[in-house]
């Protein structure tokens, strides 16, 4: 089956195979968000919710709102990253790369702006 796919969605299939690999997702266009929907410019110590780009490396989270298209909302989804979800911000240099239940996902600075968390703990 994988044979029968394109080549980036081939690259992708096989990455998501794989038990410690890592997908880059680029981020799409943004959707529009509502008032309510806003990112708040204060930092995650000061506010329920932030961008997933504006947490420490080691931090667990919450996700709370994906603000994208709906396609790659489902495309986040599927790879695990849905809203509730906790994930954990492993390193956040070029990319930022996440530890998703047993997989780690690498996204961009532009979609990580999209993402809405609540932090939980930070890791020691």
């Amino acid at each position: 089956m994988a044979d029968k796919l394109p080549g980036v969605a081939r690259g992708i299939k096989s990455n998501l195979a794989g038990h410690h690999r890592s997908v880059i997702l680029p981020a799409l266009k943004k959707a529009n968000p509502t008032p309510a929907e806003k990112v708040p410019d204060a930092c995650c110590a000061d506010v329920e919710t932030c961008p997933l780009s504006t947490v420490e490396a080691g931090t667990t989270v919450c996700i709370k709102h994906l603000a994208v298209q709906p396609d790659v909302v489902n495309r986040l989804r599927e790879m695990g990253l849905g809203e509730e979800q906790r994930i954990r911000l492993i390193s956040r240099h070029p990319s930022l790369i996440c530890q998703v239940c047993n997989a780690r996902v690498a996204l961009s600075q532009e979609l990580a702006e999209s993402i809405l968390v609540e932090p939980l703990r930070k890791s020691s």
